[in-house]
């Protein structure tokens, strides 16, 4: 799978534009994309602050992720507006039986594909060499474009996860 996604980003956005990163528990089919695609389209649209319109971007990335963007150099975004796009991940969840507000799923990329490990399950996969601490992670707390850009996927070593890796001491006997 190719995980260049930097190009897909709107170059029409501040750097400072605020970033909303769902994760899915599992991949979406091709048909469930295709509806979620136009759900975000919709929202996009419609998307609105206090009546101004919203200058945002959704999509959906890997078949997994779904990224939400407002330019607040445009327009700024309120508590009503950032609570309609939750609406639309919570219909998607619904509709769809996923989780998207699971934080204690994790994804890595593990043999070219998105593997979520649940993070009560991550030692275990560090001691097991399921994944190493130069495992691609998706690092969904990423606050705004520039973070996105650069600190999105990004290697476990280099991530806020490294603080999690238990040192494995080995006995001899």
């Amino acid at each position: 799978m190719n995980f260049e996604y930097k190009h897909l980003l709107p170059v029409d956005f501040s750097d400072d534009s605020r970033v909303w990163i769902y994760q899915a528990s599992r991949l979406f089919t091709l048909s469930e994309a295709l509806h979620i695609e136009d759900m975000l389209n919709d929202l996009v649209t419609n998307w609105k602050s206090h009546g101004t319109p919203v200058k945002g971007y959704a999509n959906l990335f890997f078949g997994q992720f779904i990224i939400l963007m407002a330019d607040e150099a445009a327009t700024g975004v309120s508590g009503c507006s950032i609570d309609s796009s939750v609406r639309i991940i919570q219909q998607i969840e619904k509709q769809f039986s996923v989780e998207m507000f699971n934080w204690q799923n994790l994804a890595f990329v593990v043999k070219d594909k998105v593997q979520v490990i649940p993070r009560q399950q991550f030692n275990y996969a560090i001691e097991n060499n399921f994944i190493t601490p130069d495992t691609l992670f998706f690092n969904n707390v990423v606050n705004n474009k520039t973070e996105l850009k650069n600190n999105w996927i990004i290697p476990i070593k280099e991530s806020w996860l490294k603080t999690k890796i238990k040192t494995v001491v080995k006995h001899s006997l």
